[in-house]
């Protein structure tokens, strides 16, 4: 949502709590410490209020920005995926790039909704740092064709791979077994077996017939910032 429509809803707001008698315009001014003539400026659309005048008119006014957004907005860009009530729980299938940079999965965003038991996820150990723990943690991402050929035969074209996001470790999960890795490259990510090499990560692919990748990561960060996720699970439809 814009400034401006923020702004249209705060004078809407303002505007009906005059008409019901609760509040007048000099009112407001005097709470605000602001001119009169301020006021009714904004409130007949002749002119804008900065940031901190609306912070100042919201506070007056016992208002939250909440208050001024769009309910159906809101239900749009809110994750909407709280705990079912049976033994399984909703997780939601996205674009690899919504996978890789959402750390909820907006309404608008999520393509599918698949099923999987709590007792398998809860199952599931993450190994994680801190900032990631407010990441919606299981997510659903389609695998395209060339990483599903190169992971050949883990992966297939088309199969489904359930990315932990709390599992950004570069931390075998079982002992003398690789991770597949969900990898931040290009704004969108890639399903990799991942080394680190110095300042690099050794993107591998289980299929012998496609290129080992090096990634070089950027000053200030680390593997954990490139790790989307493991990949705990591989559905493939027959």
């Amino acid at each position: 949502m814009k400034f401006r429509t923020l702004q249209e809803n705060l004078r809407k707001a303002l505007c009906a709590r005059i008409q019901e008698g609760e509040l007048t315009g000099l009112r407001l001014a005097e709470q605000t410490g602001f001119k009169q003539a301020h006021i009714s400026n904004f409130l007949n659309r002749k002119r804008g209020l900065s940031v901190e005048g609306m912070d100042r008119v919201l506070n007056v006014q016992r208002l939250s920005v909440l208050d001024l957004l769009d309910p159906g907005e809101i239900n749009e860009r809110a994750s909407i995926l709280p705990s079912s009530d049976d033994e399984f729980e909703n997780v939601p299938l996205a674009e690899a790039h919504v996978v890789a940079a959402d750390p909820l999965i907006a309404r608008r965003k999520v393509k599918e909704i698949l099923k999987f038991k709590k007792s398998f996820l809860r199952k599931l150990r993450p190994e994680m740092d801190e900032a990631r723990s407010r990441w919606e943690r299981f997510v659903l991402v389609r695998i395209d064709a060339r990483d599903g050929m190169s992971m050949y035969p883990r992966l297939l074209p088309g199969a489904t791979a359930l990315i932990d996001r709390h599992y950004n470790a570069l931390k075998p999960y079982r002992k003398g077994e690789s991770n597949m890795y969900a990898v931040l490259r290009d704004k969108s990510c890639v399903i990799k077996y991942v080394e680190a090499a110095g300042r690099h990560l050794i993107l591998r692919p289980h299929n012998n017939a496609y290129p080992v990748e090096i990634l070089p990561m950027e000053e200030g960060k680390d593997a954990g910032d490139y790790l989307i996720g493991r990949v705990c699970y591989v559905g493939v439809e027959t």
